[in-house]
């Protein structure tokens, strides 16, 4: 691992944690529900009737940003990738490192994932039965490795835009190289960015809206902004960015606690003002449009503000290698693909237990990302996968 990325590749597994605790808090939040009619509607594969407020909170802070910031250091070093592979051996790259796992072992781990879905409903345990109802009733439940078959297709999109960027590298390098030293300015390139690829769309098609055909779903509300972090990220590849905009001496970076500071602030103005703001609709003070219109640019700067503190953070303080957080890096890709199965069976063999939801999403959490971090440590023991996942 090359020490100047050290902080990315610890950024991402950190990500990929978070991930991992967010699936493993939807069982337990206030707003779970379970369709018995198509589980595939239901909030989450296992909804307990133990819940808590705080997950709630948790669960919905993550939501905003993680996703947003993932694709963003997705894109980060594919240009340099491109220049060095050649487009076709990037394209056969990409496909046999996130299609072909989407294609294949993300439906086999869906498979198993979403049984105890099917035996919470029907309380039987027809494997032929279940399959056909996983492909037809349920219509190919993708989970979380739609991040994968996305992420493919921007990157073959990338290929294409990519001579584009090229040809504007030093008007690239130039626009953050001025942001290196203006964090403000930063923020309101993020901003506006984000409320542009995020708020018409969210409030013509709804903030909640997935789309898709079998296992190829995806959030369309958010497809813009995702490829628009993508793109972002391409960008600031462009860039000498660990010694520009991102250098430890940029004005950015150093204002780390502010970004952290100014993030848990927005949330939680966020958090409160939510209710206010439904409060005054219905008393007539505000119409529906400006409220909604109020609350989404709020939200869009949480999302914003959520990205800058984690960005700076890490690259603050994650200046050296360590040994337990490098294997937690190293194994990030596979822990995202395989946490689904841990976390759904232990969800499902807690639903009898009398305890605290809080207990019951610690247990699921630790477990789900111990389980999934060793499995993939000894799947990487296979040269094969070693060298693509």
């Amino acid at each position: 691992m090359k020490n100047r990325n050290v902080w990315i590749d610890y950024l991402r597994a950190s990500l990929t944690v978070l991930v991992v605790a967010h699936h493993s808090a939807l069982a337990y939040t206030t707003f779970a529900s379970f369709d018995r009619n198509a589980y595939i509607n239901s909030t989450h594969p296992v909804v307990d009737t133990k819940r808590w407020v705080g997950l709630d909170i948790f669960e919905n802070f993550n939501d905003i940003f993680f996703m947003s910031l993932l694709f963003l250091i997705g894109g980060l070093f594919l240009s340099k990738s491109i220049a060095k592979k050649g487009a076709v051996n990037f394209i056969i790259d990409r496909a046999y490192r996130l299609f072909i796992p989407f294609i294949f072992l993300g439906t086999l781990l869906m498979l198993i994932a979403y049984f105890p879905s099917y035996f919470i409903v029907y309380n039987n345990t027809d494997i032929v039965a279940y399959i056909k109802d996983f492909f037809t009733t349920e219509q190919w439940p993708v989970g979380p490795p739609w991040f994968l078959w996305v992420l493919f297709l921007f990157n073959l999109l990338l290929v294409f835009i990519n001579p584009v960027i090229q040809r504007s590298k030093q008007g690239v390098i130039l626009l953050f190289a001025r942001f290196q030293n203006s964090p403000f300015r930063f923020f309101c390139f993020l901003l506006i960015i984000t409320w542009v690829l995020y708020v018409p769309v969210a409030y013509s098609i709804g903030a909640g809206t997935w789309t898709g055909f079998g296992p190829f779903d995806f959030q369309l509300s958010r497809i813009l902004l995702y490829f628009g972090y993508f793109i972002i990220g391409a960008l600031i590849g462009n860039t000498d960015f660990n010694h520009q905009l991102f250098s430890q001496n940029s004005v950015i970076i150093k204002r780390w606690w502010l970004w952290t500071l100014l993030s848990l602030t927005v949330y939680l103005l966020l958090t409160i003002g939510s209710k206010t703001l439904e409060q005054m609709v219905k008393n007539h003070q505000l119409k529906e449009f400006t409220a909604w219109m109020i609350y989404y640019t709020v939200y869009v700067a949480s999302c914003t503000l959520s990205c800058l503190a984690f960005i700076t953070v890490f690259r603050r303080f994650a200046q050296t290698s360590k040994k337990w957080w490098s294997s937690l890096s190293d194994n990030a890709y596979l822990i995202y693909l395989l946490h689904y199965v841990f976390v759904t069976w232990i969800q499902f063999l807690l639903l009898g237990y009398d305890m605290p939801a809080l207990l019951k999403f610690a247990i699921t959490f630790i477990a789900a990302l111990a389980f999934s971090w060793v499995t993939g440590s000894l799947l990487k023991k296979n040269q094969l996968i070693r060298q693509y996942l």
